[in-house]
């Protein structure tokens, strides 16, 4: 139990990331209060964490509504005295596979400024409830560092979610607040889930002429270890980056990249 009675806020918990982090955390021991837009998925995993011997609790939230993340951040610490976890898997749908030449600047920057959006806003609001040894994450992938195309306004997102996590660590070091990214690779189990990032694969699976399967299947080759990260590998390394054993971990990235990006 090693997030034993820690408060862990998942926003998107929801999600398939998130829906599974936040069991993972539960399991670990923590009280999980799971944040995200649909009620139904929220309910569900909120069941479904209690039913296990798990404490969870659910707030319908848009991640990016400052007014509402705040405060609900501040209902959260009122209720445990203070945010120890505050783990971001929103997931936003966006404009994949179109060249660069046809891409508009509205469709190239709606990702950027988006995930920029809930990432601080997110990040900030939980902040200001955290004592020494609080830990705030997010997500990115490859494409913070792959020269590829079709991806070109994510790319630059997932390499701004990165830099926000080592400037996070700096602004939040002195006291005691960690910050942590974990970059995983496509996530097949997710897209097969309902998850927003099958219908942002799709434009770019069309445009080959396969499937979304089909692409992921090619994706995995590309990498050293010739598979896709799991849903609860994510997991793991959420629970691993948020435990105390690993305090001194700070502006770091995790990669489970499965080698298609190496550090």
């Amino acid at each position: 139990m090693v997030l034993k009675d820690r408060t862990a806020i998942v926003y998107g918990g929801g999600g398939a990331i998130g829906s599974t982090v936040a069991r993972a955390f539960a399991q670990a021991g923590a009280n999980v209060f799971l944040a995200g837009r649909s009620q139904a998925r929220l309910e569900k995993t909120s069941a479904g964490i209690r039913n296990a011997g798990g404490s969870a609790e659910w707030a319908t939230v848009d991640a990016l509504d400052e007014e509402a993340v705040t405060a609900h951040a501040a209902n959260v610490a009122a209720k445990t005295g203070s945010i120890d976890i505050a783990f971001n898997a929103v997931g936003l749908a966006h404009v994949q596979g179109v060249p660069f030449t046809s891409l508009t600047a509205a469709d190239f920057l709606y990702p950027v400024t988006a995930y920029a959006r809930t990432y601080f806003i997110t990040a900030q609001a939980a902040a200001r409830h955290m004592k020494p040894g609080g830990v705030i994450m997010m997500l990115s992938t490859p494409g913070s560092k792959m020269a590829g195309t079709g991806f070109f306004g994510y790319g630059v997102s997932c390499a701004a979610t990165e830099a926000m996590t080592r400037l996070l660590a700096a602004e939040l070091g002195a006291a005691g607040i960690r910050a942590v990214c974990i970059r995983p690779h496509a996530i097949p189990q997710a897209a097969a889930a309902g998850s927003h990032s099958r219908d942002v694969f799709e434009p770019a699976a069309k445009e080959a002429g396969i499937t979304v399967t089909e692409m992921l299947e090619g994706a995995a080759q590309t990498t050293l270890i010739k598979r896709l990260p799991t849903l609860d590998e994510v997991a793991q390394a959420a629970v691993f980056a948020a435990s105390s054993t690993m305090g001194s971990m700070t502006g770091a990235v995790i990669n489970l990249s499965g080698g298609v990006i190496l550090d």
